[in-house]
């Protein structure tokens, strides 16, 4: 079993840690700290594994054995932001627990973790605490001592001293601290980690912009170019670079299960298949097809647990604006119980999939694609004509659905044009962002306008879906022996917003047609 603890430090080194323990300033005099109070000397042996071709340290991802200390054991770190790093930990064993190597499974794919860099501290331990003795930071020392483990031969060493915020701590107070240490000659560490210290002056370092492949069952995510990009096919490749770098990046989320990240990684993956569809003149669809089809499979299997999530918060939020006098029966208790139904066993099912060949492959074939990319004639194209050329395309396939929602009859078929409409506007936005760098300011007009007709028509597709799952919901409510009124109370109120979404609709759409212009 694994826990989570975000831990926000910041590292100094400078002339005033060159004595070893007797260099660490006196921190008394900083405001707020009533004592300082010694911990004593802890001997640290810590392991950090990576793949041979060090896809971890690339993406700022350490993963490390740990002996000595309070909490010894593996320990896999994950960026935030600066300074901010979530540290996934597990217990001690003599291999990578599960928990952890599954979190780094889209960058490692099959390749093996093997020891990288070895580092024996010394840490000597302060604790700034306040007047109530509650803890404020963590101040040490560390003599540190690197030795490269994969054939390097490099060793190095050196002292530093680390602060580190107590849990739910105020940020503001690490600015305390440093002020202090800088009037002591320390300044802020250039290398962000020890890890990153220890591979700059043991050997080779991470090859963040080498673009040398990985070996055989896996490849290192591909560099973004260094220039800025020229053609159509620079522009259209930059997008998707981004993309996939954002599908493998949220891999460690999703499988968390953080807030948002299993619908962001769905939308990275509409984005490629729409820059599929859009630039189909740029990369030849005869390769990218079946891409785009394993991604349309990969968004259905996170869609499991999401389309449900938003139509639970629909139905939560239309229940709470309900009178007390309309709403008959346990309706919350059953709309729990039919929310939490799937839970489970959908997330079994998606961290499976996560860990299947099929998705493995995926990612190796996104790789492909933006290392070796199927590009047609007209990539080496002006991309103010052919990019603005895709863009006009899909704009006008939105022109002709709307207009034929807005004629149709109210009932079945008018949904399916308006879903339809709605597919279309949010594959011609992800065009129009896409264009941005090339387009500039007519293409973030387009998006905008799109992205806000979009979120027109989202509403009318909610409301379609929501009625689906209240018919449902009356159902196992009948079967159950309770009352089904309330839910037709709400089935009536959804039909009501879809009405004013289809009233609103030729307006909404004259306003968009005075904002494009690409």
């Amino acid at each position: 079993m694994a826990d989570t603890k975000r831990e926000i430090e910041r590292k100094y080194e400078g002339p005033a840690t060159e004595n070893g323990a007797d260099g660490l300033p006196d921190l008394s005099g900083v405001p707020g700290v009533a004592a300082v109070v010694d911990k004593g000397l802890a001997e640290l042996d810590a392991t950090y594994y990576d793949t041979p071709d060090q896809r971890l340290a690339a993406a700022s991802l350490t993963l490390r054995r740990r002996t000595g200390g309070a909490d010894a054991g593996w320990h896999l770190k994950l960026p935030v932001s600066e300074g901010v790093r979530d540290e996934i930990r597990a217990p001690l064993s003599d291999t990578v627990p599960r928990a952890l190597s599954g979190l780094v499974r889209s960058r490692v794919r099959d390749t093996e973790l093997v020891p990288l860099v070895r580092l024996l501290s010394a840490r000597d331990v302060r604790h700034l605490v306040d007047g109530s003795g509650a803890l404020l930071a963590e101040v040490s020392l560390d003599r540190v001592r690197a030795e490269r483990l994969d054939g390097g031969g490099g060793t190095a060493a050196w002292t530093e001293i680390e602060v580190e915020l107590a849990d739910d701590g105020d940020p503001a107070f690490l600015d305390k601290v440093e002020k202090k240490l800088r009037k002591a000659g320390l300044h802020r560490s250039a290398a962000p980690s020890k890890l990153a210290k220890a591979l700059a002056e043991t050997g080779r370092r991470a090859g963040k912009r080498s673009g040398k492949r990985a070996p055989e069952g896996g490849r290192a995510a591909t560099p973004a170019p260094a220039t800025d990009p020229v053609t159509a096919g620079d522009h259209v490749l930059e997008h998707l670079r981004a993309q996939r770098d954002a599908i493998v990046e949220l891999d460690p989320a999703v499988r968390r299960d953080v807030h948002d990240s299993v619908h962001s990684m769905r939308v990275a993956t509409r984005r490629m298949r729409g820059t599929f569809g859009s630039y189909a003149k740029v990369l030849d669809p005869a390769v990218t097809g079946p891409i785009g089809d394993e991604l349309k499979w990969l968004a259905g299997e996170l869609g499991v647990d999401r389309d449900r999530e938003v139509l639970t918060e629909r139905l939560t939020q239309a229940l709470a604006e309900l009178p007390r006098t309309l709403v008959g029966g346990p309706v919350r208790t059953r709309l729990r119980t039919w929310a939490h139904a799937r839970h489970g066993g959908s997330r079994r099912r998606l961290l499976a999939v996560l860990d299947g060949k099929r998705y493995l492959a995926l990612l190796t074939a996104l790789d492909g694609l933006v290392t070796d990319p199927p590009l047609l004639d007209a990539a080496a194209g002006d991309p103010g004509k052919v990019i603005a050329r895709a863009v006009r395309k899909d704009f006008a396939r939105v022109f002709e659905l709307v207009g034929r929602a807005i004629d149709g009859q109210p009932g079945t078929d008018r949904d399916l044009a308006v879903h339809e409409a709605r597919k279309k506007a949010k594959r011609a936005r992800y065009a129009a962002e896409a264009a941005v760098p090339a387009l500039g300011a007519p293409a973030t007009r387009l998006a905008r306008a799109m992205k806000s007709l979009q979120s027109l028509l989202g509403d009318h597709q909610d409301s379609v879906m929501t009625r689906e799952a209240l018919r449902e919901l009356a159902a196992l409510a009948h079967a159950a022996g309770e009352s089904s009124f309330t839910y037709g109370v709400l089935y009536g109120r959804e039909e009501q917003r879809a009405a004013a979404v289809e009233a609103a609709l030729p307006e909404a759409w004259r306003a968009t047609l005075e904002q494009t212009s690409v």
